[in-house]
């Protein structure tokens, strides 16, 4: 039995650039102390934009151009990416497609024991992910790092993890 880390969107936008925060800041260090000691898989999701992303549904609700692939806002954190053993999962939308179907296809070639999520943004990408993750593998653990997690506020961060709470996702501290 093998337990899984999806580390999500641990991007340079979203620590220091366009949608960055003093409190995704502040998670780099934990983050990259929690992948350095997780046994087990590590998983990587990448934000990932078009040069057409203001023409797009979420350009129009949020008008700031992020994570335009290519550019150093897309790339992970050098000190997070230097520890990556596999290629990311791009995405482009707030929950990434192919990370069900692959944690499914994960499980049946070996059980997995838990799931953990950790990133950016907690309130939106954290959430959608960990939603999907429950909704392909029930019987398998969810867990959230909240001191591995940053929302767009600190509101925001814990009404997500209070939402991921009451759909049976466990928010350790």
């Amino acid at each position: 039995m093998r337990d899984v880390l999806i580390v999500v969107d641990m991007q340079n936008d979203f620590i220091d650039g366009a949608l960055g925060t003093k409190e995704a800041i502040a998670i780099v260090p934990k983050v990259k102390e929690k992948i350095e000691q997780f046994e087990g898989t590590v998983i990587f999701t990448r934000d990932t934009h078009g040069p057409n992303y203001m023409q797009t549904q979420e350009g129009r609700n949020l008008p700031v151009p992020h994570c335009i692939e290519g550019t150093d806002g897309w790339q992970i954190r050098a000190e997070l990416d230097a520890l990556r053993t596999t290629d990311p999962l791009d995405k482009v939308t707030f929950g990434s497609s192919e990370l069900g179907p692959m944690l499914k296809a994960m499980n049946e070639e070996e059980p997995i024991g838990a799931i953990t999520l950790i990133g950016l943004c907690t309130d939106i990408c954290v959430i959608s992910n960990a939603m999907i993750v429950k909704a392909f593998l029930p019987e398998v653990p969810v867990i959230v790092d909240a001191q591995c997690c940053a929302g767009v506020t600190p509101e925001t961060h814990e009404n997500a993890l209070a939402a991921m709470q009451c759909c049976q996702i466990q928010i350790v501290h």
